[in-house]
């Protein structure tokens, strides 16, 4: 995987390392909801227009998603996370420069490097995550990407905690990228050098068109595109949760917007708790037996969700669901990782496709709760989730 020299003392500093890395961009990607407000205030813009100018970090991350492989490429997995970091720790002063100085261009250049520079530091991240993983020979991804939803939590809290005390959002952006550099030195300090993928080396002297067709051939593999669809189905679950569930248990089950809020809380917890610690079962049974238990679960849990009359029964739901999407996306990535070649690319491609549940699912159970009214619309979801369950057998190790 790897033909960095690590020994078993210098591992548990790579694992830190990542580790950290995945809590600032969990910290980063929940840091600007709750400043909103604040934001639409301080730029003179209307609710769409800070939609829009947020929509921009969205662009960037797709474009760093489908970078990435070229860019680890030419500078290395370690050069690449150094970079990225310095790119987000730039890319968050200046738009808390533009901020300040109410220009919209500013803020919106700033977040677009944002995002793509947060792409790239996503897919190299997984594939460091993968080569731990397989030095180790233990499982670490799913720790891995419950550090991003704990980062989450905080990110939402240092925002909530900012905007109770009067700190406004330039000065808290500030503050953030010189805690991004901070933690920065000792990410880079503690990430091993060398290149992850027999085809990163092989195809460096290559003409331009073969690196191309390298990168490309990830887009014509089919068990990539199965993992990709895998994980597209539990992302889409998992974040028509964060999305919708509150205006569900709400409207649905007539609870106080308080209740509503605790439920996909509860729902958030859940899934960073069973993904925390999830890796030592996965080691036990393997993937594919795990994934395809938890999908089972979650199944009953959506199911449990949409029928239960209780509010128990549907809370009990809301946990069942929190454990069927909580190892398959981590998993996947993980098994994208293995197989030889760029593994840059071929995470990059399940990245990639699993972004687009991100995008695809708010609008879709939207659109279906026109028609059927929003808790039947979570059927859909049932669908995407018996799929995952039929491709499980992609994860296996190669």
């Amino acid at each position: 995987m790897t033909t960095a020299i690590v020994d078993r003392l210098h591992l548990p500093r790579w694992r830190a390392a990542t580790l950290t890395a995945y809590l600032i961009g969990g910290v980063l990607a929940a840091t600007w909801g709750p400043r909103l407000p604040d934001l639409t205030r301080q730029l003179h813009v209307s609710t769409a227009g800070i939609g829009a100018i947020l929509a921009t970090s969205t662009i960037g991350l797709l474009i760093g998603l489908i970078a990435a492989s070229p860019v680890s490429r030419v500078l290395g997995i370690r050069r690449t996370v150094a970079v990225s970091l310095a790119v987000i720790v730039a890319c968050t002063a200046i738009v808390a420069t533009g901020i300040a100085v109410a220009s919209v261009p500013i803020t919106t250049g700033g977040l677009l490097l944002l995002g793509v520079a947060s792409g790239i530091l996503d897919v190299v991240i997984n594939v460091d995550g993968s080569a731990i993983e397989q030095l180790g020979g233990r499982s670490f991804l799913p720790l891995l990407h419950a550090m991003w939803l704990l980062g989450a939590a905080l990110g939402a809290g240092i925002s909530a905690g900012c905007a109770a005390l009067g700190i406004g959002p330039a000065a808290q952006y500030a503050g953030l990228a010189g805690l991004v550099a901070l933690a920065g030195v000792f990410i880079v300090v503690a990430i091993p050098g060398g290149r992850r993928g027999d085809v990163e080396e092989a195809v460096d002297g290559a003409p331009l068109g073969v690196k191309f067709r390298h990168w490309l051939r990830g887009w014509t593999d089919r068990r990539l595109i199965l993992i990709g669809l895998l994980i597209f189905g539990v992302e889409l679950a998992e974040g028509s949760a964060r999305t919708w569930m509150p205006l569900a248990v709400e409207q649905g089950y007539h609870q106080s917007d308080a209740v509503a809020a605790l439920f996909v809380t509860g729902f958030s917890l859940a899934t960073a708790g069973f993904r925390a610690f999830g890796g030592p079962v996965v080691d036990r049974f393997g993937r594919v037996i795990v994934v395809r238990v938890t999908i089972a679960i979650g199944v009953v849990g959506v199911v449990l969700f949409i029928l239960g009359g209780s509010i128990w029964v549907v809370l009990v739901g809301t946990l069942l669901w929190a454990i069927g999407n909580c190892l398959a996306g981590p998993l996947g990535m993980s098994a994208a990782a293995e197989g030889g070649g760029d593994a840059a690319a071929r995470v990059g491609v399940v990245s990639t496709i699993g972004f687009f549940a991100g995008l695809a699912g708010p609008p879709l159970i939207g659109f279906l709760a026109q028609q059927l009214g929003l808790i039947p619309s979570f059927w859909i979801l049932v669908v995407l989730l018996i799929a995952a369950f039929g491709v499980a057998p992609v994860l296996r190790r190669r």
